[in-house]
């Protein structure tokens, strides 16, 4: 009897440890997958939001960028999210309504809300690049309009008025891309030079990007965007014409347009060839010849004179062209209608020249039929802005066969528009704090410490279970 009670007992007591190291093995196996879990679970993404509206002569667009809290180099790698454009004018035409400009960036300001995450649109910034056309706005006659316009900007949103270049976000290079920028009332070009030196200091801006110094040169030419460079030759060879019609050769043969004086003369850029004519409206009748419209564009420029080693036009300085250059905005879109983008296949200056010349000789009857889905406005121009680009190029900014290689016509870099914005957002960066960013709930040697910890229990445990289950009477020997 008592031998078959001690049996039962030790029966019992097997099946209690075994339950208990069963229930242990569990725990650390919970304990390694939760700790495992834990540690490797995917962090959220720490970022920062930025947003620019780039405020031109004849319209605005809205971009929306984001880049890790963390920055590189205390400048944020930079990746844009989202564009709106705006509908309507450029927001230089709302200088004596500014009450209706909340309507009219309300539905771009409603996609940031969309795409920006609420935590974040509190600290959010916001900043509005009025360029040229608000900077004619300040010339026009009524310095009233331009001082409205300035309050508003001051009490809503920081404006920034000059431009700032695109540098190459490479920090481990100190080469650079040099910046062309083409809008609708102004150009500008940006590089770095060979010589750090520049004899005009107004022309020379000093920055840090991704930890790196630079001076570069810079110049805003303001009236020589390619909508008011055109309106200026129409200005200038309205002059001298005898009639009320203009023989343009930049606009295509058989073309014709009825232009208003009074429209003519309504910014400040056509002032230096304003005088009075006998007639209200003139007509342009287009005779498409890139040769005369080249030479007629080129009166534009003022080489006469220039106070420094070497310039552009006007009397601005110009230092010796330096490295690659990246041409975006109009430079680009015009380009990519020519098919002479950064991706296509013509390879020198001469071919350039030659496809505008042949497009430019085209009846206008022709090219309507060929590009039916182009806005005639637009269609209507191309003759005048291709030529005006490559006589921009070579004339005013001094390119020539060889350097023209360097230039590439481009509208993305990296997924991001290539533009002022890309720019100024980076260089805005710098004065954004860093953040830390989000690390795992343990320490890596925490970590590792609980992850051998459990694990032993859990060997430590099969093996005692194991030996329980094969060998008892080796156990209950022991225990006796």
């Amino acid at each position: 009897m008592e031998d078959i009670k001690d049996s039962k007992v030790k029966r019992f007591c097997t099946k209690n440890i075994l339950i208990i190291l069963g229930f242990s093995s569990v725990m650390a196996v919970i304990a390694l997958i939760a700790v495992g879990l834990t540690q490797n679970k995917r962090l959220p993404e720490n970022v920062k939001y930025g947003v620019v509206l780039d405020a031109g002569s004849s319209h605005t667009n809205l971009y929306i960028y984001k880049w890790p809290a963390e920055k590189e180099n205390d400048t944020g790698v930079v990746q844009q999210l989202e564009e709106c454009k705006v509908k309507g004018p450029g927001i230089s035409k709302y200088a004596q309504k500014t009450n209706e400009i909340g309507t009219y960036l309300a539905e771009c300001m409603e996609l940031c809300s969309n795409v920006i995450p609420a935590s974040k649109l509190q600290e959010t910034p916001v900043y509005l690049g009025a360029t040229a056309g608000m900077r004619l706005l300040r010339k026009s006659k009524s310095p009233r309009k331009s001082r409205i316009f300035r309050d508003f900007l001051h009490c809503t949103l920081f404006q920034k008025r000059s431009w700032l270049n695109f540098i190459s976000p490479d920090s481990y290079s100190q080469e650079t891309f040099g910046a062309l920028d083409l809008g609708g009332a102004s150009t500008q070009i940006t590089f770095v030079p060979l010589n750090a030196t520049i004899e005009s200091p107004e022309n020379s801006l000093q920055f840090r990007l991704y930890g790196k110094d630079y001076t570069v040169y810079t110049h805003s030419f303001l009236c020589y965007g390619k909508d008011q460079a055109l309106w200026q030759k129409l200005a200038k060879d309205i002059q001298v014409s005898s009639s009320r019609t203009l023989r343009d050769p930049c606009f295509h043969p058989g073309y014709e347009k009825l232009v208003n004086v009074s429209e003519l003369y309504n910014t400040p850029c056509t002032k230096r060839f304003q005088k009075t004519l006998p007639f209200d409206q003139f007509q342009i009748q287009g005779t498409g010849d890139y040769q005369k419209c080249h030479q007629s564009i080129l009166e534009l420029f003022n080489k006469s004179y220039c106070p420094y080693s070497q310039c552009a036009f006007d009397g601005v300085f110009l230092p010796p062209l330096q490295g690659s250059f990246g041409a975006f905005s109009a430079f680009y879109f015009v380009m990519d209608f020519f098919n002479m983008t950064v991706n296509d296949n013509v390879s020198s200056q001469k071919e350039m020249i030659e496809i505008i010349r042949k497009f430019c000789s085209k009846p206008w009857k022709e090219v309507r039929q060929d590009y039916p889905a182009v806005k005639e406005k637009y269609l209507s121009e191309y003759c005048f802005s291709g030529t005006y680009i490559l006589s921009l190029l070579l004339q005013g900014y001094n390119f020539t066969g060889d350097s023209w290689d360097q230039i590439q016509f481009m509208g993305k870099i990296q997924g991001s528009n290539a533009g002022w914005t890309l720019g100024y957002m980076l260089n805005l960066t710098n004065m954004i704090p860093a953040e830390q960013p989000f690390s795992a709930p343990l320490p890596n040697s925490t970590y590792v410490f609980l992850m051998v910890l459990f694990s032993l229990i859990l060997a430590a445990v099969v093996i005692t279970g194991l030996f329980i289950c094969n060998k008892p009477s080796y156990f209950w020997k022991d225990m006796v």
